[in-house]
């Protein structure tokens, strides 16, 4: 029967290792600091650009809304905008929901 099974060698028997705690942070620390410049770090810097082009509405200004809408900033407010988006219709916005600010004479050029 010893042609089907390998005969097991007897090893002398050391002393039992114990892992190291660096051997098992490293990859951790390693996968956080991944994920801070891969994810959270681009994120931050997408949230203090729009928190800096919200302070920075100003009447007269041209911008495009997160849905889509293209107008010229009439009226703001601490909370919302009024955006008027051709002549004699004006919507009000939440400053949040401004995603761009367009160079002015987009809205004529886009007509």
């Amino acid at each position: 029967m010893d042609f089907l099974i390998a005969s097991a060698m007897a090893q002398t028997a050391g002393a039992p290792q114990q892992p190291s705690v660096w051997g098992s942070l490293i990859p951790l620390i390693l996968i956080v600091v991944i994920f801070w410049f891969l994810l959270i770090r681009p994120q931050m810097k997408r949230n203090k650009e729009h928190r800096e082009l919200i302070a920075g509405l100003s009447v007269g200004d041209e911008v495009v809304s997160a849905g889509g809408l293209l107008g010229k900033i009439t009226e703001v407010g601490d909370s919302f905008v009024s955006v008027q988006l051709s002549d004699g219709v004006t919507v009000k916005l939440q400053r949040h929901s401004v995603a761009q600010v367009v160079p002015k004479g987009t809205i004529d050029s886009s007509s």
